[in-house]
């Protein structure tokens, strides 16, 4: 009789677990389905990883448009600027191999270099601390030329600010930094990265882009433009900054190997997420081609990807031990939301929940208006009935502010983000103010 007892409790704890988990995903795809329509993407794909495991893989919507092929976890996507810790992993695996040092000069490795680039080291190119401008003049996504002869046409530029005095983002650094391991590991860098990285990971289905030859499952691009969808444009040129075609499922096994020395070791992987220190000592939150934050306490590492018909991120919760990642076929897609959105889900307490006070809606009044946090963006703030609504220049669509006080707002699209209107000593509204977990992160002047 007890056997039997012990028996239906486990029977009913298994049933449990199987109904939660079902929740748990049918949540995660409602989720995901209304962002692809609100954001109009076409297709998309997903992975959740826990310590290395897949926990749920899922395709939506469509790969190619034209011959209604759907979207899976096997789906192949152009990803953009999450190739850039592909790229840090190949320079390395070059330090482990005691092959180059990250102190060592650019020029050490490149012909030609101008007096102005003597002091740029690997460590520069890697955190994008070098002052060598984000794009070099002479690329042209339409025509296929050598790294190194896309960098010399940045030879004759100024520096944007001495080597190490600033965080900005360069593109070209990282087209150098293919070179070095070009150079220095005497193969191309695709097939260094294929033999190194690749091939003992399993990831058979991650590669660098190419028009011409043949890819099982790729996806097509796609833009939204004047309320249509229409087909992306095509780079001919092979971009190391954006290098890799690739799906959910070759970048869970990439996420697995971040656990374990199996490519990179202890000391790899620390130095790939230590903030970069700049001169003046202050750090930035940037590593070895990942960006380095943290959500509501949760440490996170992450870092997303664009090109034309592509978007893409992942996002590694580092105490949690939970991995996102979203590679999507719009080139209009924001996938960082979606992967937080999906995060929520698996890690609790991620995302705070608020609640909606009772407030005047006359109050708003005092809100309305426009506001620039930069000459590039505009934000209008409208009153609609007794609704306090929120939009940018660079969106159609409009957001409602909910009231947390009669001070403080936030929208259902952001929970992390709140609103707040600062004012002079007369009382009248100067700003708006955008803080996340607390912390500043925007303010925009009224200007009308």
């Amino acid at each position: 009789m007890k056997r039997q007892i012990n028996r239906a409790s486990i029977l009913t704890l298994l049933l449990l677990l199987v109904a939660t988990v079902t929740a748990q995903a049918d949540k995660v795809d409602d989720f995901v389905k209304a962002e692809m329509q609100k954001q109009r993407i076409s297709g998309l794909s997903i992975a959740v990883v826990k310590e290395g495991k897949i926990i749920k893989a899922e395709g939506y919507g469509l790969a190619n448009v034209e011959l209604n092929i759907p979207a899976k976890p096997e789906t192949v996507y152009q990803i953009g600027s999450v190739s850039k810790q592909l790229i840090a992993a190949g320079v390395l695996l070059l330090l482990q191999d005691g092959k180059l040092s990250l102190d060592d000069k650019l020029s050490k490795f490149l012909d030609g270099t101008p007096d102005t680039w003597k002091e740029i080291t690997v460590r520069h190119l890697l955190t994008h601390t070098s002052g060598i401008v984000r794009e070099a003049p002479g690329f042209d996504p339409f025509k296929v030329q050598a790294d190194a002869d896309v960098i010399k046409t940045a030879y004759p530029l100024p520096l944007r600010f001495a080597p190490g005095e600033k965080w900005e983002y360069c593109n070209v650094g990282y087209f150098a930094l293919a070179e070095i391991m070009r150079k220095v590991s005497g193969k191309p860098w695709a097939v260094f990265l294929h033999e190194r990285v690749f091939q003992p990971l399993g990831m058979d289905a991650t590669r660098t882009t190419t028009l011409t030859e043949i890819v099982p499952n790729r996806a097509d691009g796609y833009v939204w433009r004047d309320g249509k969808l229409r087909n992306a444009e095509s780079f001919f040129a092979l971009r190391p900054s954006g290098a890799f075609l690739s799906t959910v499922l070759d970048l869970a096994k990439w996420d697995a190997a971040l656990y374990s020395d199996q490519i990179l070791n202890a000391a790899s992987r620390e130095l790939m997420w230590t903030p970069v220190k700049l001169n003046s000592g202050a750090s930035h939150p940037y590593g070895f081609g990942w960006e380095l934050d943290a959500v509501n306490g949760h440490k996170r590492v992450q870092h997303g990807g664009s090109l034309p018909g592509f978007r893409a991120t992942i996002a590694r919760y580092v105490t949690d031990k939970v991995t996102v990642i979203v590679l999507t076929n719009a080139d209009n897609a924001n996938p960082g939301p979606i992967a937080l959105g999906i995060a929520e889900n698996y890690i609790p307490g991620l995302i705070p929940q608020r609640t909606v006070a009772r407030v005047d809606p006359k109050i708003f009044d005092a809100y309305i208006g426009q506001y620039q946090p930069n000459l590039a963006v505009t934000v209008t703030i409208s009153r609609e009935g007794d609704k306090l609504m929120f939009q940018q220049n660079t969106s159609p669509e409009k957001q409602e502010l909910l009231p947390e006080s009669e001070n403080s707002f936030f929208t259902n699209a952001n929970r992390l983000l709140t609103y707040s209107f600062a004012k002079d000593e007369q009382g009248q509204v100067t700003h708006l103010v955008v803080q996340n977990a607390g912390r500043e992160v925007a303010r925009a002047k009224k200007i009308k």
